[in-house]
């Protein structure tokens, strides 16, 4: 990394325009485990933490029988001052730094971008136990930006900081977006976090009139009976350099609309095709592709239409993680892409749950299997926003 001597008082850094950047730190926090090994291990042991959400909201819940999956140690997310989202946000952020080795001389100049879906919802539109309840406008509990002040606060982070709310695709575009500071200059390094803690009653209710929720216990996104999601909490943190040594590569971020309905997915799969056949032109064709895969009914739909239209030679392998996380909304892309990288480490690419239902023509291997090629991993926003990101193993 060069210093370019951008002006008095600045510093510029320069990578290189289509340069990967190492992934040197990681951290994780759901219903799978509070750290990233216990992810990895979740996974490898094929372990699901779906529950009935009246263990969590109460029996008298409209919700009580539907599944979802959520943080054990509610402790973790409680303090007096910061929400409940801002604290897990802070939790794998320390995890990520750590893992990195960044100390006070990194920090300084890192880039820091968040990304959330429904921000601090849980904590100010309904209560949270165990923490004492703030005016509007007392504090900052009520703005999407918290956990990203706070971040910046607690580990002295004084580069570059954004907040995305790009609905279910804020997590992986987090992660482009961190991509991109870092490439045009404008931070040496980049930490992208991602969080969610959608098991708030309002948001349930709403969930559930859209027709959104899962009623059974599992996740089986292409089953042909699919009608919804497994809502779960959940928050992710990956930390980007240039830097050497043997680490998970980060090569290509992109993005698309698919300029069609202000809620709904095509089920065409609308410009996803062309999303891949970008990346797929600007990196390499996959060995292994992460879906968004939600289970819901569209998705079912609209995921295998844009695969048959934009791999017409040799189809990747199918990795589905939400079976085992369920869906963490604005998390879930990060909190997707920080397994597999974890996964990458090792050459190896993580296990499908046994009997899920794969698309026509695709495979969802049952076993582990080694890598040396591009995993991509996609997301979906509400508005038809899609993601995506190019990885490469270790």
């Amino acid at each position: 990394m060069a210093d370019l001597g951008c002006g008095i008082g600045t510093a510029c850094y320069s990578v290189g325009i289509e340069a990967p950047l190492s992934i040197t730190g990681l951290g994780a926090l759901s219903a799978l485990g509070e750290n990233v090994s216990a992810h990895h291990q979740a996974v490898c042991e094929r372990r699901v933490p779906f529950q009935a959400l009246g263990k969590l909201l109460g029996e008298a819940s409209p919700h009580a029988g539907r599944p979802g999956a959520w943080i054990e140690a509610r402790t973790l997310l409680t303090h007096r001052k910061w929400s409940p989202v801002t604290m897990a946000a802070l939790h794998v952020a320390r995890q990520a730094i750590t893992d990195a080795g960044w100390g006070a001389a990194e920090l300084k100049e890192a880039a820091l971008v968040l990304g959330t879906s429904r921000g601090n919802a849980a904590g100010w539109l309904g209560p949270w136990p165990g923490r004492r309840p703030f005016r509007v406008m007392a504090a900052s509990n009520t703005i999407h930006s918290e956990p990203a002040a706070a971040i910046s606060i607690e580990f002295g982070i004084g580069g570059p900081n954004q907040v995305l709310a790009s609905g279910c695709a804020a997590g992986l575009d987090a992660v482009g977006i961190a991509l991109l500071m870092v490439r045009a200059g404008l931070a040496p390094r980049a930490l992208a976090v991602a969080v969610d803690l959608p098991l708030v009653p309002l948001l349930l209710d709403n969930y559930a009139m859209s027709g959104l929720l899962a009623e059974r216990g599992s996740s089986d996104p292409y089953h042909p009976g699919t009608r919804g999601f497994v809502p779960a909490e959940g928050a992710a943190a990956m930390a980007l350099e240039a830097a050497g040594g043997n680490h998970p590569q980060l090569q290509h971020y992109g993005c698309n609309a698919d300029a069609c309905d202000p809620v709904g997915i095509p089920a065409d799969g609308g410009r996803t095709p062309d999303l891949l056949r970008q990346a797929m032109r600007l990196s390499q064709v996959p060995a292994a592709l992460c879906p968004h895969a939600t289970g819901t009914a569209v998705q079912a739909l609209a995921d295998p239409a844009a695969f048959d239209l934009a791999f017409t030679g040799m189809r990747p392998s199918l990795h589905l993680l939400k079976p085992f996380t369920g869906h963490t909304i604005g998390a879930s892309g990060l909190l997707e892409s920080v397994i597999l990288t974890r996964f990458l480490r090792d050459g190896k690419l993580p296990p499908n749950l046994p009997g899920l239902h794969a698309p026509p023509g695709f495979v969802l291997p049952e076993e582990m299997l080694e890598v040396s090629s591009a995993v991509y991993k996609l997301s979906h926003g509400m508005g038809g926003h899609n993601a995506l990101i190019v990885l490469y193993p270790s």
